[in-house]
This record gives structure tokens, sequence and C-alpha cells, in this order.
């Protein structure tokens, strides 16, 4: 599943993010994206884009079309 297709208040782990290139997939990792990692929608903005993520403790914000590469597992 994708992490753009989780609604609000729903958490998975971050499985995988092949899609993306290098560089972006790198930025996420530091800011905390990683395989493995738990990660939940805190809400969505009511066109659908941006999203506001937590991941270890931190909230980001995220485009759909980036979250459209991320794939997670629903927890």
């Amino acid at each position: 599943m994708k992490l753009s297709e989780l609604s609000c208040g729903a958490k998975g782990i971050v499985t995988g993010m092949s899609m993306l290139p290098a560089a972006t997939r790198k930025k996420l990792m530091v800011m905390g994206v990683l395989p493995n990692t738990p990660v939940s929608v805190v809400r969505v903005a009511p066109l659908g884009d941006p999203l506001q993520i937590r991941v270890r403790g931190v909230d980001l914000a995220l485009r759909k079309q980036l979250a459209d590469s991320i794939e997670v597992e629903i927890q």
C-alpha cells in the first residue's frame, strides 16, 4: 500500500522507497523516514495535498506525489 492511501490516524510501517530518486530518498532517510520505521498520518489537507505524517516523534509535510512513491504496510 502507498503512504498516500492511508487515512487520517492510520499507522503503518515503511517497507520501501525504491521508486524515489536517490537524492530524495537520502533526504527522507536523514529526516527519519527509514525502512521498517513506524509512520502515521496526522492529517491530510482539504484538497489531499500535502499530508502531515509523524515519524519518530517528528511531524513532516509531504506532497502527495512523494507519498505515492513510499510503500507502507498497515500496522
